[in-house]
C-alpha cells in the first residue's frame, strides 16, 4: 500500500532580504531560487521580510518575480507585489520622533538624519553629512530639519561621526526607547520607528492574511532586527554572517549568505519528508 509523503515542517518560510537572501552583489542564487521553488511547489509559502521600505524593495520582488506578499519597512508596511498594491502602512509620529532624536542628541551630539517618506513611492530623503549606500534608487537631499517633518514618514535613520552602529543603538535605545523603537538594520543602519513595531507585527499581520500561525513559520535573518521576528517564530535561522546578537537567539546557524545559507537548509527539509 502506498503512502503519501509527509508534509513539510513549516508552511511558511521568512526570509529577510539583505545579508540573507540576496548574495553580496544583491542577486540570489540560482540554487536559492530552486530551493525556494521546491518548497512552494510542496506546499509551503514564501513570504520576504525586509527592513527596505516599498520603493526600495519593490525592484527586486519584481527581478525575482516575486508575487506574493511583503513585509517591509521593518514591519511598517505590507506590500502586495503580484499586484504592486501597498495593503497596509503604519507611520511614525512625527512629534514623538522629534523628541526622541532631541533626547539622543542631547546624549550624543549632533547626529546625520535620513528619512524614508511612506507610501509606494515614498521618497528617501537625506541630511548633510549622512553616508548613502550604493544603491539602484535616488535620494532627495535635504537641509532643512523642517523638511525632514514635513510629510509622513515610516522611519528616520541616525548615524554618528564617532560611534560604532552599536553603540550609537545602544544609547539612542536608553534615551528614547519610551518614545520609539531603535533598531540595527545593517552597517551604517540605524533606525527609529513607531513604539512596538517590529519584523514581527508585520510578519504576524501578514501570516493572518495567509492562514498560517507562528507554529508554521521558519526564518533566516542577519541582523538584530530580526530578533522580534525570530522570537515570533517557530524555528530561527541566522546566516553564518550575522551579527552576534542574532546568533546568540538562533535555534540554528546556516552557511552564509554568499553560500547559499537558505538552500542548505530548505533542502534539508526537503530531503527529510
Amino acid at each position: 500500500m502506498s503512502t503519501s509523503p509527509r508534509p513539510l515542517p513549516y508552511k511558511l518560510i521568512a526570509t529577510d532580504l539583505d545579508g540573507t537572501l540576496l548574495r553580496s552583489d544583491d542577486t540570489v542564487s540560482a540554487r536559492t531560487r530552486d530551493a525556494l521553488a521546491a518548497v512552494t511547489a510542496a506546499g509551503a509559502a514564501h513570504i520576504i521580510v525586509t527592513g527596505r521600505a516599498v520603493p526600495w524593495t519593490r525592484h527586486i520582488l519584481d527581478d525575482l518575480g516575486y508575487e506574493g506578499l511583503a513585509v517591509c519597512g521593518q514591519g511598517a508596511q505590507l506590500y502586495h507585489a503580484g499586484e504592486h498594491r501597498l495593503l497596509t502602512s503604519v507611520t511614525l509620529d512625527r512629534q514623538l520622533a522629534a523628541i526622541a532624536l532631541a533626547k539622543i542628541e542631547a546624549e550624543v551630539g549632533p547626529l546625520a538624519l535620513a528619512a524614508s517618506r511612506d507610501g509606494i513611492d515614498g521618497e528617501v530623503l537625506v541630511g548633510p553629512g549622512y553616508a548613502v549606500q550604493e544603491g539602484p534608487l535616488p535620494v532627495v537631499p535635504f537641509s532643512d530639519l523642517a523638511e525632514l517633518w514635513a510629510a509622513p514618514l515610516n522611519k528616520v535613520y541616525l548615524q554618528h561621526p564617532g560611534l560604532s552602529d552599536d553603540a550609537l543603538t545602544h544609547v539612542a535605545q536608553q534615551a528614547a526607547g519610551g518614545l520609539v523603537d531603535v533598531v540595527m538594520a545593517g552597517a551604517g543602519v540605524v533606525e527609529i520607528l513607531p513604539l512596538g513595531l517590529s519584523k514581527a507585527t508585520g510578519l504576524s499581520l501578514a501570516a493572518r492574511r495567509l492562514k498560517v500561525t507562528s507554529a508554521d513559520t521558519i526564518a533566516f535573518g542577519d541582523m538584530p532586527n530580526d530578533i522580534p521576528m525570530f522570537g515570533w517564530s517557530a524555528h530561527g535561522v541566522a546566516m553564518a554572517n550575522a551579527h552576534e546578537s542574532l546568533k546568540a537567539v538562533a535555534d540554528e546557524v546556516t552557511a552564509s549568505n554568499d553560500d547559499d545559507g537558505i538552500a542548505v537548509v530548505l533542502e534539508r527539509m526537503l530531503t527529510s519528508v
